[in-house]
């Protein structure tokens, strides 16, 4: 059996607590790691405070090399390190190659940032008492940050944590989910190869109780979390001074104008309804489509749903795989029968087996079902109708949540109005919400979260200005 060493403060190490990582599709033992414990995090947190001005110190060269080195090594290994994901996840591998990519993307990224890092010079004459006075404005490394990274894409999202931080200059000790941990500690390795200072990362895998302490420890300047708006909100009440920047979740329209292609929309539609089983963020939950399309899209989309292949994660054929656990499908298949009792029409789908759940559609939703108005994390979209754009809009903002919303329209003015009037992070014309590129400011408001991710948008928020009055 394959074994993970801890990596804290540099060094590769055990503990007395282990940890079995399990295939969730057919139950395999994959790997087996262990759990950090109070001490060893306390270590990897002396350690790292003691690299402050070290990091600091380092070039936008040197940074620059270390970060592209990362980049380059993950992607001579993508197909390794694919499939360790999806064994250890179950997400199809046409997914984990695409997220190993993105990773790849995102270190390239933080490199090119940590050329560019901010600087401003300003006039301060704009009042009497000003004249002849000048500021420079310089931005400086916040100090050691706390990430948390969830399981649903365990390297790239913990990837959006540890590049900006090497970036900016701030040591980081990163918790990766205990479902998912291998991604991050084979990257973990990748990362122990350059000439970062050993102990600026540290990859901890532990137990709730340790792992709380990343939230309640004021020796963090900068607590990061990717997962679900109950955990994470409870996080940042408990988290003290320290600046919190939390990515939660939501339950994402997409609207289908009148004027959308549907030969375009729908298979981008089928990605976002069901790519990883609908455990994404950023998952294209509910479809509003206008009344004139409703019949041919719910029509086409069941018949490419039905088509969708399960089967082995690691299979280049498969579609759809297992859940993360059984305990979640069988969260995901009682809202589904709680909707059906309230009154939504099953198009295709609702059974579970295990810890897979077929993909389903819905329609005749609304607010007071979980499945439309929660984040469902699972294989389930809802498809309601509407007659004019702003029903559409009331419909996409009637929710507590505001990551992203997709937009299909060939509208100029519809366009415009949807970015103008719906409460969200962000409106992607013309594919679902479930597109993200790396470098873009990624965030949502409401429950979906505060601040914003995206590498140049996590530097800002990993240093602090600095004012120099001359």
């Amino acid at each position: 059996m394959k074994t993970y060493k801890l990596y804290s403060a540099g060094k590769f190490m055990t503990s007395k607590k282990t940890l079995e990582v399990r295939n969730p599709y057919n139950g395999r033992l994959v790997a087996k790691t262990w759990l950090a414990d109070k001490n060893i995090l306390n270590k990897a947190i002396e350690k790292a405070l003691s690299l402050q001005d070290t990091l600091r110190a380092l070039s936008s060269l040197q940074k620059f090399t270390i970060l592209s080195q990362i980049s380059q090594e993950l992607n001579a290994n993508k197909k390794y390190l694919a499939e360790i994901m999806s064994m250890e996840s179950a997400k199809p591998l046409k997914y984990t190659l695409g997220e190993i990519d993105r990773s790849v993307q995102t270190f390239l990224i933080a490199a090119e940032e940590s050329k560019r890092l901010p600087k401003e010079y300003m006039s301060l004459d704009w009042t009497a008492n000003g004249a002849g006075r000048e500021g420079i404005v310089n931005y400086f490394p916040i100090g050691l940050i706390a990430g948390i990274a969830p399981f649903n894409f365990p390297m790239n999202l913990a990837v959006h944590k540890i590049a900006p931080a090497i970036a900016a200059g701030c040591p980081i000790i990163l918790k990766p989910a205990s479902s998912t941990p291998l991604s991050c500690l084979e990257l973990a390795k990748i990362i122990d190869r350059t000439d970062l200072p050993k102990g600026t990362v540290s990859i901890l895998p532990m137990d709730r109780e340790t792992g709380n302490l990343l939230v309640t420890d004021d020796r963090f300047q900068l607590l990061s979390f990717t997962g679900s708006p109950d955990v994470g909100w409870k996080m940042k009440a408990q988290a003290g001074k320290k600046k919190v920047v939390l990515e939660l979740g939501g339950n994402a329209a997409t609207i289908i104008a009148e004027s959308a292609d549907l030969k375009d929309a729908l298979p981008k539609s089928l990605m976002g309804a069901f790519s990883y089983s609908g455990q994404i963020c950023i998952h294209a939950q509910r479809f509003i489509v206008h009344e004139s399309h409703i019949k041919p899209f719910t029509a086409a989309m069941k018949a490419a749903t039905l088509k969708l292949k399960y089967g082995n994660p690691l299979s280049a054929a498969t579609d759809v795989s297992a859940m993360i656990d059984e305990e979640n499908a069988i969260r995901v298949e009682q809202w589904i029968e709680e909707a059906l009792k309230q009154g939504a029409k099953l198009i295709c789908g609702g059974k579970r087996k295990g810890a897979y759940v077929e993909p389903t559609i819905l329609t005749n939703c609304n607010a007071t079902m979980k499945v439309y108005s929660e984040e469902v994390f699972g294989p389930v979209i809802c498809i309601n109708s509407y007659q004019t754009t702003e029903e559409a809009i009331d419909m996409a903002n009637n929710t507590k949540f505001g990551l992203q919303c997709g937009v299909f329209t060939d509208s100029v003015a519809e366009l415009d109005q949807c970015f103008h009037d719906i409460d969200v992070g962000g409106i992607i014309h013309n594919h679902v919400p479930t597109l993200r590129f790396d470098q873009m400011p990624y965030g949502g408001i409401k429950e979906s979260g505060l601040g914003r991710e995206g590498v140049k948008y996590a530097i800002l928020d990993m240093m602090e200005a600095k004012v120099l009055v001359k």
